[in-house]
């Protein structure tokens, strides 16, 4: 791929149609300088990694609870599933002009959007976890004089918490799309989204380029911490089926 992509930059002689890789990993190789007056590729990474982290957060904490309790509960499932349903399939910049009427421009708007991408992938699998539950491993403890409080945390989320690691592993990843593509939007000043337009404003394809190379490089890093902690901690699934 590197070699057609330069092969073609050569052949078009366009850096405004495709950049050369010399002129991209100028870029890159400097990511603490100044570009075009909107801070460096660091700043703005760091910026986009607050942003997810944040959203994330609020996703989890609020997901987590309610997929245990929906998964736990038939009537509660029964009586909130038809909205989920609902809801699920709007995509989350569907719902960027209400969350910047509600919200203004600025960090409480980008944050909801990213909070709503990660919320449901996360719900669902906890949801999926509870229910995968051996019930002989409910039954021993209830026998054993276990209450309501005691079986979630010492069997349902122990048992679930593989399904809830996944879940949380895909919500990260859309969380992640969704603050670049939120960063794009107007009004916001800072950002590998917003990085990215402002380069676009301005014809500097190659740090468009470079600003999509450091969300897919900063993606796989974040995506191999999930896969590391799942094999770390959570193989006993596998070994179990």
């Amino acid at each position: 791929m590197i070699v057609v992509w330069e092969a073609l930059a050569q052949y078009v002689h366009n850096p405004f149609v495709l950049p050369t890789l010399g002129s991209i990993l100028s870029v890159l190789l400097m990511p603490t300088a100044d570009l075009l007056g909107s801070g460096s590729l660091l700043e703005n990474a760091r910026v986009s990694l607050f942003r997810v982290a944040l959203g994330f957060l609020i996703a989890a904490f609020l997901a987590v609870p309610l997929g245990v309790a929906m998964g736990q509960w038939g009537g509660l499932k029964e009586l909130s599933e038809g909205l989920i349903s609902a809801l699920r399939p709007v995509p989350p910049l569907a719902w960027v002009p209400l969350a910047m009427a509600w919200l203004k421009i600025g960090l409480a708007s980008v944050v909801f959007i990213i909070a709503l991408g990660a919320f449901f992938p996360i719900l669902l699998s906890t949801m999926q976890g509870v229910r995968s539950v051996k019930r002989s491993w409910q039954e021993a403890v209830w026998m054993m004089g276990a209450n309501d409080a005691d079986l979630i945390a010492k069997v349902i989320l122990p048992g679930s918490a593989p399904e809830i690691w996944t879940g949380m592993r895909v919500g990260f990843g859309i969380a992640w799309m969704c603050v670049v593509a939120a960063e794009m939007l107007p009004g916001t000043s800072s950002g590998l989204g917003y990085l990215i337009m402002y380069a676009y404003g301005w014809g500097q394809i190659q740090v468009v380029v470079a600003g999509m190379v450091a969300i897919g490089l900063l993606g796989i890093l974040i995506d191999r911490f999930f896969m590391a902690v799942e094999r770390r901690w959570f193989s006993w699934r596998a070994s179990e089926r």
